[in-house]
């Protein structure tokens, strides 16, 4: 009897480790078989659907303002692709990041180089600027990074460096041309005699749909993010720079409506298979 008992016993601890070797390899087996491949994101920066022309006075924004671009530097971070079940896949590591640079042609592609997940994505999120607690003074020490610091007194512990730097100049008063710095990062609150009381962050996230956009497994997937210029002075604040000057890193009233009109300043362009 006693025997029996335990071989009953025996059967069943044999059974279960069974199972669980079973559901290992069967978890190995599903793991090898997701797949993965490669993404590159492509930058560009247009005004009204056509590719942006530098040092050229040709550009009118809804506030009358006639204006050219000189320059757009901005910095991405901490890109998401969101799958078809709202699954989320953040690209980290070194990856977390990019500059882009209008007069740096190679700062215009990002070949990310963390492997994605194979499979269909409904959408792409990231953040425009670097999130207060990421955005540490002395993050960068080389260029062309390192020229977009922030000055330490307007932005503390989290406000290294800058979002953007969108450099030009505008006809004042129709007639006096006038550069302007539409640069964006930490903002300040100011006391009644001028002393900084705080910090605002002015980063916001956006998130862009991927209607049918599939990563496939071995395969290089490329996407187009574009910064649509004219957009940055549009909605929901008309954005003057009678108003606001050629200088706004001080400004946080000027910073905080340009971080608001941001919400469609980007859209996503594919490229034909």
């Amino acid at each position: 009897m006693t025997l029996k008992i335990k071989f009953k016993h025996m059967k069943r601890i044999l059974g279960i480790l069974i199972l669980i070797v079973t559901i290992f390899i069967g978890c190995d087996t599903a793991e090898e078989n997701i797949g993965y491949g490669n993404l590159v994101l492509n930058f560009e920066h247009k005004v009204d659907n056509d590719p942006a022309s530098y040092d050229l006075m040709i550009y009118k924004n809804s506030a009358g303002n006639n204006y050219e671009i000189s320059e757009v530097q901005w910095i991405i971070s901490d890109l998401i692709l969101i799958g078809k079940d709202n699954t989320e896949w953040p690209v980290g590591g070194e990856d977390w990041i990019h500059y882009i640079d209008s007069d740096l042609a190679s700062t215009l592609r990002w070949e990310i180089s963390e492997l994605i997940k194979a499979g269909e994505y409904t959408d792409i999120r990231f953040t425009f600027g670097i999130k207060g607690e990421k955005n540490a003074p002395g993050m960068f020490t080389d260029p062309p990074e390192s020229n977009m610091i922030w000055p330490y007194h307007m932005g503390g512990e989290e406000g290294g460096y800058h979002y953007m730097k969108l450099n030009g100049f505008w006809l004042k008063e129709e007639s006096d041309r006038t550069p302007f710095n539409f640069h964006m990062g930490v903002g300040q609150i100011y006391d009644n005699e001028n002393n900084i009381t705080g910090f605002v962050q002015n980063w916001f996230e956006t998130t862009l749909p991927l209607p049918g956009f599939i990563v496939k497994n071995e395969n290089i997937s490329e996407l187009k993010i574009v910064m649509n210029i004219e957009n940055w002075f549009i909605n929901p604040h008309i954005y003057d720079h009678e108003v606001y000057g050629g200088k706004i890193m001080n400004n946080q009233e000027a910073m905080g409506k340009i971080s608001e009109n941001g919400s469609d300043v980007f859209t996503i362009e594919f490229y034909d298979e």
